[in-house]
C-alpha cells in the first residue's frame, strides 16, 4: 500500500497538527481537570458545560466560532496578528488550534477521572505534614492522575488525527499547508479516479484509530502498575 508524495505530506502534517494540538492543550486540559475535580464553587457547571461543548456542537459550527475568533479580523485573531504576527486562519497552526479544540473535551474528562479516583487522604496527608498546595499538586496529585493524562493524550491525539469538520470550516483544505489526513480523503471522494486514494487513507486512518486505543489502554495500565508499585 504505497503512498504518493502529496498523500505523506498530508499524513505528516496530520502527524505534526496533532501533536501541537495535543501540546498546547495538555497544560489547560490538567489546569481545567482539576478545578473540576476537586473545585466547589458557583459557576462549576457553566465551565463543565463550556469544555464539553465542542462534542455536542456540529464541528461546523464550532470552526465557524473559531474564524469568528482568530480570524484576521476576529476579536483575538486581529490582536495576535498584529501585536505578534501570528495567524491561524487558513494556516497549518490554525489547523493545531481546531484539533486541540475538538480532542479538549477527551483529554479533560480522562484526566478528571484519573483525578478524581485519587484518595484525597493522600493529598490532606502530605498538607498536614507542610507541604504547600502546589507541592501537594506537583508530588501527589500529578503522579497519581498519570494513567489518565496518558489516556487524555492519546485519544486527543486520535481525535486531532481525524478532526474534519472545524479545521476545513476555519482553514480551508490547502495542499500543502492545512490538508490534513481527513480533509485528503474528502478531498479523494470528490475525484472520479480517486477512490483507491480514498480507501489507502482511510485504511491509514482506521489502523491509527485502533492503535491508539490498544496503546492509551495499554500505557495506562503499564504506568498505572509502575506507581502501584511506587507506593
Amino acid at each position: 500500500m504505497g503512498f504518493s508524495e502529496e498523500e505523506w505530506v498530508a499524513i505528516a502534517l496530520s502527524l505534526k497538527v496533532a501533536g501541537l494540538a495535543v501540546a498546547i492543550s495538555l497544560p489547560f486540559g490538567i489546569a481545567i481537570a482539576f478545578i473540576l475535580a476537586r473545585g466547589r464553587f458557583a459557576g462549576r457547571f457553566l465551565l463543565e458545560a463550556a469544555v464539553s461543548l465542542p462534542l455536542i456542537l456540529p464541528p461546523v459550527v464550532t470552526g465557524y466560532l473559531l474564524l469568528i475568533a482568530f480570524g484576521r479580523k476576529g476579536i483575538l485573531g486581529g490582536f495576535l496578528d498584529s501585536a505578534f504576527g501570528l495567524v491561524f486562519s487558513f494556516r497549518w497552526t490554525g489547523a493545531a488550534l481546531a484539533a486541540a479544540v475538538m480532542g479538549f473535551p477527551l483529554l479533560v474528562q480522562s484526566i478528571r477521572l484519573s483525578m478524581e479516583a485519587i484518595d484525597t487522604r493522600l493529598e490532606q496527608a502530605a498538607s498536614t505534614l507542610g507541604a504547600s498546595p502546589i507541592m501537594v499538586f506537583l508530588t501527589i496529585t500529578l503522579p497519581l492522575s498519570l494513567p489518565g493524562i496518558v489516556v487524555g493524550m492519546v485519544l486527543s491525539f486520535a481525535r486531532a488525527m481525524g478532526e474534519f469538520g472545524a479545521t476545513i470550516t476555519f482553514v480551508s483544505a490547502i495542499p500543502g499547508e492545512t490538508q490534513t489526513l481527513a480533509s485528503a480523503i474528502h478531498a479523494a471522494l470528490q475525484d472520479p479516479d480517486g477512490e483507491s486514494t480514498a480507501w489507502r487513507l482511510t485504511l491509514l486512518s482506521i489502523g491509527i484509530a485502533f492503535s491508539a486505543i490498544f496503546l492509551s489502554g495499554f500505557v495506562s495500565r503499564a504506568v498505572a502498575r509502575r506507581i502501584g508499585a511506587g507506593r
